[in-house]
């Protein structure tokens, strides 16, 4: 899916937060979903470095079916693009860019989302077939610099700052008033062995501070 097919569909999310679930395990895959659905979350990351996350992804996709969209994180070769759509997975995001597996992702009609810092970075993922661009990490890509890149990246691009986003309206505010689109949320949402409750109060949060960023 090219960036002008996904910025049609991202439009769409009314909640345009991708939840990063690094260290989630199977047993707590459904749960997990579940909660964040019932948040209004809609896209969900696994990545590839946490426990068994094959076989969390099958679970989040079967428990999500079709009210979001489910994926991995950290993929960095063609061989885990097929992992990831043999598991039932949608998304593929990757902390660099490369090439090959953006188009890997563009062959079996999935949904790429590579990490850029760079504004060559940004133009070599779109023409690779990139369906958005994950800037990170957001630490050393400010809103100035989110500005700048969005002054030469196509209008359509979807840009999402990941790395360091809190629950803070302001924050939000911000970056999208320099033409970010939605973020990445890691850490600050999801921290493995994290009760339930803990993560709805933190869904929740950042479900508020969202909303809340578009107010004046």
């Amino acid at each position: 899916m090219n960036y002008l097919s996904f910025a049609s569909r991202w439009q769409q999310c009314s909640l345009p937060l991708i939840a990063i679930l690094r260290g989630v395990t199977p047993k707590e895959a459904q749960g997990v979903a579940e909660t964040l659905l019932e948040c209004g979350f809609t896209y969900l990351e696994v990545p590839l470095n946490s426990p068994q996350p094959f076989e969390s992804i099958a679970i989040m996709a079967k428990t999500v079916g079709s009210r979001g969209f489910v994926g991995a994180g950290t993929v960095l070769t063609e061989h885990q693009v097929h992992q990831v759509a043999d598991a039932g997975g949608q998304l593929i995001i990757s902390p660099n860019m490369e090439p090959s597996v953006i188009r890997a992702s563009c062959d079996l009609g999935l949904i790429s989302l590579p990490g850029i810092a760079t504004p060559s970075e940004a133009f070599t993922a779109l023409r690779a077939g990139a369906s958005a661009l994950k800037l990170f990490p957001a630490e050393l890509i400010t809103p100035t610099i989110v500005k700048a890149m969005r002054a030469v990246l196509p209008a359509e691009a979807v840009c999402l700052p990941v790395g360091g986003i809190h629950p803070d309206a302001e924050q939000m505010r911000r970056y999208r008033q320099s033409g970010a689109r939605g973020f990445g949320l890691g850490g600050g949402l999801y921290q493995p062995d994290i009760s339930l409750t803990t993560l709805r109060e933190r869904a929740l949060a950042y479900h508020d501070a969202w909303h809340q960023a578009d107010k004046k």
